[in-house]
């Protein structure tokens, strides 16, 4: 598998993680964090997708990628609203996730 390939599989992975703990702790939180928490679970659902995409060289991982660094830059600029650590980790691996994505968005989508 090629290194930036692999870079965003584990960028993915990071961030579908982030989301999934910031969403649980989301739940217990006093606030009203409905709109995050959607963002979250979308987040942590087209991350899971695009892994799985990248692993089997779906024909459309450019497409799915690439929604999924829209969706990743969404809630990333929801979670930087709230002043919980949690979501601050969440925006972070989202951050990274787009970053790394535009790095490789070329290569993946004119294979």
């Amino acid at each position: 598998m090629d290194a930036q390939l692999n870079n965003m599989i584990k960028a993915c992975f990071r961030c579908m993680e982030a989301c999934n703990i910031s969403f649980h702790a989301c739940k217990k939180a006093e606030a009203n964090l409905a709109g995050c928490m959607d963002l979250q679970r979308e987040c942590a659902d087209i991350c899971n997708l695009a892994i799985q995409s990248m692993q089997r060289s779906s024909p459309f991982v450019g497409e799915i990628c690439g929604l999924c660094a829209q969706i990743c830059e969404a809630c990333a600029i929801e979670c930087k609203k709230h002043g919980y650590q949690h979501c601050r980790d969440c925006a972070q691996a989202c951050d990274e996730c787009v970053e790394i994505w535009r790095k490789v968005a070329v290569k993946m989508i004119c294979k």
